[in-house]
């Protein structure tokens, strides 16, 4: 009897310390999925798309035109060795700006929560949100 009480504490003991160690720290926990979305948040462009190509070391997404309002998104998990760097290249008129959309671990803890990472490009630059209510801007063009 005693024996099997300590496997069961032993068993409890293990999951509670995974649950905390996944919500205090979930960098530890490869295999996450995030959704990362980058929208065209120019106020006067309609003629004129915002082009944008995305890719990282395994996975090329291939490239898109946005107009007004579009938005470009995927779903990434954190590989096997804990790491994921998506790269975006952005063209608007003759102005082109490269930039990490997603990137280990910097993103881990900025997107986490929701596990979202959402870029709005504006005239002005890049904003960066995780809920999409609450942007800030990032960097701008130049």
């Amino acid at each position: 009897m005693k024996k099997v009480l300590t496997k069961i504490f032993l068993v409890v003991s293990l999951a509670i310390g995974l649950i905390f160690m996944s919500i205090n720290q979930p960098e530890y926990f490869c295999g996450l999925e995030y959704d990362v979305r980058v929208i065209n948040g120019f106020t006067n462009n309609s003629s004129l798309p915002l082009v944008i190509w995305c890719s990282s070391d395994s996975n090329d997404l291939g490239g898109r035109a946005l107009q007004q309002g579009d938005d470009f998104s995927w779903r990434l998990q954190i590989n096997f060795w804990c790491g994921n760097h998506f790269r975006c290249t952005v063209k608007w008129d003759a102005t082109r700006r490269r930039f990490d959309a997603f990137k280990v671990p910097r993103d881990l803890q900025r997107c986490s929560l929701f596990r979202k990472c959402s870029w709005l490009v504006r005239e002005d630059g890049f904003y960066f949100s995780n809920d999409e209510v609450n942007w800030k801007k990032d960097f701008s063009w130049l």
